[in-house]
């Protein structure tokens, strides 16, 4: 029996050790840009942004099984399985989209009340949808049925946000080196904390257990923000070119998808204090969004080709490459 009892235990330390790496990849096709994307692990799918639509794959499959069209500008999908709806920010039009998660068709548009609506998220504890608006410095708040119950004022440029399914959401805030805790019930702004050494939050995720949040900076960091004091715990370095973090709570891993560098960088959380850099994952260059299965563990980025940017203007300085076509695709990374 100590035998059996000492071969499980090495097993499970060797499977929590074992580094991950690329084990798929979903050819998605067609042309545009990209941002977000979102895993329902109990449904299998993947809502990713693309263009103008939402591609819904079936990850068991590897397969695209439906399109939520006219999403002009989308950047990000928030899912509410307990509705049977998903919300989808769409940063062009200045709106969001409402549609049924069973038969992926959309049941309406609404319009928020900041331009440029970029990540939204689902709060399951008040049943609200928040879109964070980038150029409206503010976050507007919908009941399921996409009418809206408040506008709460930011102070910045939002980014990525996250819920404590307890009361509270947590966004960072771009342009001031920030996270801005809401009051969900209240709808009010009732923190506002510094979170240096970071620069340019962008992606950000959490530990509910243990109330951390994990941003990641433009500056090459990640903090680490007790989300119940607003206090930085501790700093890890990462890669190049992060929008987007996740968080395994199984695992007890945290990761940032460094877009500009085509890494992941792995960090394991060795206790509520303590941070330690496990891995720099290869993926590929603009592979900068990430979402977690939970049920698997395993992450997923997207990406495509690229060719040359095209001739700078005086409005574009720095154009970006240009996509090729029918190269996107998702990246499936796993232990």
């Amino acid at each position: 029996m100590k035998k059996i009892a000492a071969l499980l235990a090495f097993a499970s330390a060797a499977q929590l050790n074992a580094a991950y790496h690329v084990v798929r990849h979903i050819p998605i096709g067609g042309t545009g840009g990209w941002d977000y994307l979102t895993v329902d692990s109990a449904a299998r799918r993947l809502y990713v942004s693309h263009s103008d639509r939402v591609e819904v794959v079936d990850i068991d499959r590897q397969k695209v099984v439906g399109t939520i069209p006219k999403t002009e500008g989308v950047h990000g999908i928030a899912i509410a399985p307990d509705l049977h709806r998903g919300f989808v920010s769409n940063g062009r039009a200045g709106s969001m989209t409402i549609f049924d998660l069973d038969k992926l068709t959309t049941i309406s548009e609404v319009k928020t009340s900041g331009d440029n609506p970029d990540a939204i998220l689902y709060d399951p504890a008040t049943k609200h949808v928040f879109t964070f608006n980038g150029r409206g410095q503010n976050a507007t708040v919908f009941d399921a049925d996409g009418k809206t119950v408040a506008t709460i004022p930011l102070g910045g440029k939002p980014e990525f946000g996250q819920s404590d399914r307890a009361g509270h959401v947590f966004v960072n805030i771009e342009d001031k080196n920030e996270i801005v805790d809401i009051d969900a019930k209240n709808l009010t702004v009732a923190h506002r904390w510094p979170i240096a050494p970071c620069e340019e939050p962008s992606g950000l995720a959490i530990d509910r257990a243990h109330h951390r949040l994990f941003a990641v900076c433009g500056n090459q960091k990640m903090v680490v923000v007790d989300n119940e004091s607003g206090a930085v715990v501790a700093s890890v370095a990462i890669g190049k070119g992060v929008d987007g973090a996740a968080f395994d709570e199984k695992k007890q891993m945290a990761f940032s998808s460094n877009g500009a560098d085509a890494t992941i960088t792995v960090v394991r959380e060795v206790s509520p204090k303590d941070f330690e850099i496990v891995e720099n994952v290869p993926t590929v260059r603009g592979a900068r969004t990430i979402a977690l299965d939970e049920k698997t563990g395993h992450v997923f980025v997207p990406s495509a080709q690229f060719g040359p940017p095209p001739a700078p203007t005086p409005d574009r300085p720095r154009p970006r490459p240009s996509i090729l076509p029918n190269t996107f695709e998702v990246i499936e990374v796993a232990p």
